[in-house]
């Protein structure tokens, strides 16, 4: 086995088991003792993704589901009927405040909006967290969850990025870092979605202010944003769209078609600039659709053909014209995408894994290059559930890497409130240098009393 194909498969599994051991020993994280259960927390118990979190980590045989958490209370009495032994409550805070001794690790499957505010309670409780994705909603919050993971190194994190199981999606990272295709001369992403009228409002429409259905809690779903009149439309499922409480499609695909370019190139740490351009202008309500983003990385690596390594990211099935790509003509696999031009070919990949080699107008399948590893089923609910437990296992993605998958995609979504403008984006500072007005309005939220994010120290 190539040297960076076994160092890499070391960080991801023996490193992260090792640093809770050493950190719980430092009284940083409650150990969870190898042969007991995990006491899980899920907050967002059904929704679009919520029960099959809950579901798959039910299944692990070392999984207690302990406690059910959601401002929707049928959807909390359908999870209740499956879990009778796990206390319920509708505000996340009860959970902590009243139950915090029976739970070792949260699920966090929320509308994006109350992400970082659910997670951050949760890693300043010691507690072991997923994330659903985007792992927040605002620019600044990223630079909390990156000082929290340093703080709480023992603490398991993972990014609901299930994707990552597929072996042709983890194969083409170690092609790419690997070098196997030669030095890298950029990036592209690209998702069919918002496509859908039951998960997005396509019409950009809102209704007229109405009661709240009775078995939603309105006032705790709005958790950290301004306090305004329920509309039809916007919960459960339709706030995607919605600027205040979703990330639009591009957010929603983000972890699933970036990640494999910034899992392989850890030099691509932040970007310097990104540029969004949109057909339609923006509407203070509802994010933009159709766009096309650029984030340029400034590099020095020989990984890469050039100082400067652009991802083209894009939504609504705006595909890149393949000859842009190197390809020949014909038809994409799918329509949400990954690939990476190469000096010495092109990397394709669907979201599912399917994963394509183009050399001089000829493909050959991605998983049969030499010099890759077997590439063991895994399992990403469970290899977190593990990995709390102390046990080895290859983990995909935690906080770490997640924070930079979630940055490039905000920047991608949130740059859309200034189409065709390139921002030169300072993480340092958390700022946009030639743009005061997109420092002032796209980079972070004034949090509703009681709902803050806490400061993990």
């Amino acid at each position: 086995m190539n040297h960076w194909v076994s160092r890499r498969r070391f960080l991801h599994t023996a490193g992260a088991a090792g640093v809770a051991f050493a950190s719980s020993l430092r009284g940083q994280t409650p150990a969870v003792a190898a042969n007991s259960k995990l006491r899980v927390l899920c907050v967002g118990v059904v929704g679009t993704i919520g029960k099959t979190d809950r579901k798959q980590l039910a299944a692990h045989p070392a999984v207690e589901i302990a406690g059910l958490c959601d401002v929707d209370s049928r959807a909390l009495a359908e999870a209740a009927a499956e879990h009778p032994k796990a206390f319920t409550c509708r505000d996340y805070r009860e959970a902590f405040a009243k139950h915090g001794e029976k739970f070792d690790a949260v699920v966090v499957a929320t509308p994006d909006h109350s992400h970082a505010p659910i997670v951050l309670t949760a890693m300043e409780a010691r507690k072991h967290v997923y994330g659903q994705k985007p792992l927040v909603h605002q620019l600044a919050e990223i630079r909390m969850i990156e000082e929290a993971v340093a703080v709480r190194p023992g603490l398991m994190t993972q990014l609901g990025n299930q994707r990552m199981d597929n072996a042709g999606r983890r194969a083409a990272v170690d092609i790419l870092r690997g070098k196997m295709l030669g030095k890298a001369l950029a990036g592209y992403a690209w998702v069919n979605s918002p496509n859908d009228r039951a998960y997005f409002n396509l019409d950009r429409k809102l209704a007229a202010p109405s009661a709240p259905p009775a078995n939603l809690d309105w006032d705790l779903w709005l958790g950290p944003c301004p306090t305004v009149p329920y509309r039809d439309g916007i919960a459960p499922v339709v706030w995607r769209s919605l600027w205040e409480y979703g990330s639009n499609g591009m957010g929603d695909w983000g972890c699933h078609v970036l990640d494999v370019i910034l899992f392989a190139y850890d030099e691509l740490v932040s970007p310097a600039t990104v540029i969004t351009r949109c057909e339609k202008v923006a509407n203070p309500a509802f994010h933009a659709h159709p766009c096309k983003s650029t984030l340029t990385y400034q590099v020095k690596s020989d990984h890469f053909a050039k100082p400067e390594f652009p991802i083209h990211y894009s939504d609504s099935a705006q595909a890149p014209p393949r000859a842009e790509l190197g390809l020949p003509d014909g038809r994409y696999p799918d329509t949400n995408m990954t690939a990476v031009v190469c000096e010495g070919g092109t990397l394709v990949l669907t979201a599912d894994g399917r994963l394509e080699i183009w050399r001089e107008g000829k493909m050959s399948s991605g998983l049969k290059m030499p010099g890759l590893p077997e590439y063991p089923r895994m399992n990403h609910w469970h290899a977190w559930v593990d990995n709390c437990l102390g046990r080895k296992a290859e983990l995909r993605t935690p906080f770490k890497e997640a924070a930079r998958i979630t940055e490039a995609t905000l920047l991608a979504v949130k740059a859309a409130r200034f189409p065709n403008q390139e921002l030169r984006w300072d993480k340092a500072s958390l700022s946009f240098t030639n743009s005061p007005e997109a420092t002032a309005s796209i980079v972070r939220r004034a949090y509703r009393d009681g709902f803050a994010p806490p400061h993990v120290a």
